[in-house]
């Protein structure tokens, strides 16, 4: 088994998906601002940038609009979070929905969200992405077109625990060895 190299970004070492935040932090507009820029940079298959979000902070007309369409897996944690992104993918050619966009818009549209998590940790913010909710709910709320997909959330925040302290379904902070995830290599 091959060792883990040991100069991995600490804050990429320490990166956990919260299941609590705490309700006293908040998140400004410039930092949200600051959050969809990193997201905006993240590259994309032809500069494409087939990405869109929807952002609620906590207490805001857009969160209250996302709350209902949680599955009660997330409601359970995700509504403490400071603020939650619902992200949304460029998939198919507006008025041909059939036709796909960009074979990579999905792929894009996962970078992007990680530029913007990276983000949020350099800025003291953890970040729990998860697929637990309603897609067609939040599309309908949002009047999202067909040629764009509902894909997954994000919840940002500061974390209310420690790794490991509370534990909640697929949150797990056990990794697969680098031999386990490396199909070739010299």
């Amino acid at each position: 088994m091959t060792e883990p190299p040991t100069d991995l970004l600490p804050a990429l070492r320490s990166r956990f998906s919260p299941v609590l935040f705490d309700t006293s932090a908040t998140i400004s507009p410039a930092q949200l601002d600051v959050l969809l820029d990193a997201a905006r940079r993240a590259p994309s298959a032809g500069n494409s940038q087939p990405w869109m979000f929807v952002a609620g902070v906590r207490g805001d007309a857009v969160h209250a609009r996302i709350l209902p369409h949680l599955a009660r897996s997330s409601s359970a944690w995700a509504p403490t979070a400071s603020l939650l992104v619902v992200n949304l993918a460029h998939v198919g050619v507006e008025g041909a929905p059939e036709w796909e966009y960009s074979e990579f818009s999905r792929y894009d549209l996962g970078q992007a969200v990680a530029y913007m998590s990276v983000q949020g940790l350099s800025m003291g913010l953890h970040a729990h992405q998860f697929r637990a909710f309603d897609r067609a709910g939040v599309a309908a709320e949002f009047s999202v077109p067909a040629h764009w997909e509902v894909t997954s959330m994000t919840a940002f925040g500061v974390a209310a625990h420690a790794p490991g302290e509370l534990s909640s379904p697929g949150t797990s902070r056990d990794r697969a060895a680098l031999d386990e995830i490396t199909w070739a290599r010299a």
